[in-house]
């Protein structure tokens, strides 16, 4: 006879229906124990086969081993079978359903919410994955100011920007038609004919160079604004051009502190590094978008200089900044120098020992010295975010007494 509790009855069948192991959302999943047949509750959480990393056991006090998972590390990887089965380990964070979708006539499946971008990281193929991105970046908020990274999608009017669009249930995208192509090829086209893009990222200069991206056929750039006639214009108020040379945002470099300097004209309005310099980093918010059109520019309050601003001097802008436009004093004066050398650049991981927060630095090093820090995007405490101390507090690693 079977048994019964206030919660239903024990036994097969009995109680609530969770799903059946090998089971996820109704669709088949990997089992959790070695033998195929599902966890029985002896294994330990987080030990098996595909168990997902940056799960933590709490260990009884009796002798008696793990009781179940407690912590899972945010930056961690994907929770394996173990934990995503039900009956097992308990997860933090919104159960989501899956929605299934079709990129470039594959299906994948994803959780609700995620972007056709993450989509494309997740189950895409290399070439999808490759999309190219300028004003996205894995730790902020999609910004949609470049379009570079649009795909075509069955049903829209318009292409639509993956790095936002969300995925939804029977979704069909298309990611290399000619549309898609020549829309890109044309953004791409229009910036590197007005911004200096030959310090943009690789990936940069790899997607100009596979799109066929020809500036030279805007015509030749038109002369440099001097110190301060960008900052000046009237918003909204533009001469005519002559068709006899291609509009340029070409203008001095902002040099007004020690730490690093800003050549906007390499600026591709992205608005990345106001973004990181207020709601998705730094909350400073020294720095913003000021203008209109073509004379649309990233300014300081009232146009004052940085040491003037509300500006920390965190350098989470230079962190994010694709083109090169906002960079350090260091790596500036190597350039100008011809003392540049980013091919025999080397990256060693390590902890910033200033505080003890511990966030992670990425030491760039070129011919025994260092010339900048960054840290991970991915790592669960900086997030790719430093401060003043960690990203320029490295000098006196280096400040060795003359022979």
């Amino acid at each position: 006879m079977t048994t019964t509790s206030g919660k239903g009855p024990s036994g097969a069948g009995g109680g609530s229906q969770a799903p059946r192991s090998g089971e996820v959302d109704g669709a088949p999943e990997a089992d959790a124990s070695p033998n195929g047949h599902g966890g029985n509750g002896n294994e330990t959480p987080g030990s098996g086969p595909g168990a997902g990393e940056g799960v933590a056991p709490l260990a009884r006090t009796d002798g008696a081993g793990a009781v179940g998972v407690t912590i899972a590390d945010p930056a961690g990887a994907r929770p394996g079978p173990a934990e995503r089965l039900a009956g097992g380990p308990v997860m933090l964070g919104p159960i989501r359903r899956m929605v299934t979708l079709s990129l470039d006539g594959a299906e994948a499946r994803v959780p609700e919410g995620s972007t056709i971008l993450e989509a494309l990281h997740g189950e895409g193929t290399a070439e999808q994955a490759d999309t190219p991105t300028l004003c996205w970046a894995p730790n902020m908020d999609p910004i949609n100011a470049c379009r570079v990274c649009v795909v075509e999608v069955e049903g829209s009017r318009t292409l639509v920007p993956s790095c936002a669009r969300k995925c939804e249930d029977g979704m069909e995208v298309r990611t290399d038609t000619e549309k898609v192509r020549h829309s890109r090829r044309m953004v791409l086209e229009l910036l590197a004919s007005s911004v200096d893009m030959d310090q943009a990222s690789d990936d940069v200069q790899r997607w100009m160079s596979g799109y066929g991206v020809d500036p030279t056929r805007y015509g030749p750039p038109a002369a440099p604004a001097a110190a301060g006639e960008r900052d000046r214009r009237h918003p909204g108020h533009h001469p005519l051009p002559d068709g006899s040379t291609a509009a340029t945002v070409a203008q001095p470099v902002k040099i007004d502190n020690e730490l690093y300097v800003r050549d906007y004209s390499r600026c591709i309005m992205c608005y990345k590094c106001v973004n990181a310099c207020g709601t998705d980093a730094q909350f400073t918010f020294a720095i913003a978008a000021a203008g209109r059109g073509f004379d649309a520019r990233i300014a300081t309050e009232h146009d004052v200089e940085l040491p003037d601003s509300a500006c920390v001097y965190c350098g989470n802008c230079i962190g994010v900044c694709p083109t090169g436009a906002l960079k350090s004093v260091a790596e500036h004066d190597k350039r100008e120098a011809g003392d540049w050398h980013p091919d025999e650049e080397t990256v060693t991981t390590t902890v910033c020992s200033f505080c003890g927060v511990g966030c992670n630095l990425e030491l760039h090093v070129q011919q025994g010295e260092i010339v900048n820090v960054t840290s991970p995007s991915d790592h669960s405490v900086t997030h790719g975010h430093l401060c003043i101390k960690g990203r320029f507090g490295f000098r006196h690693v280096q400040n060795l007494p003359e022979a």
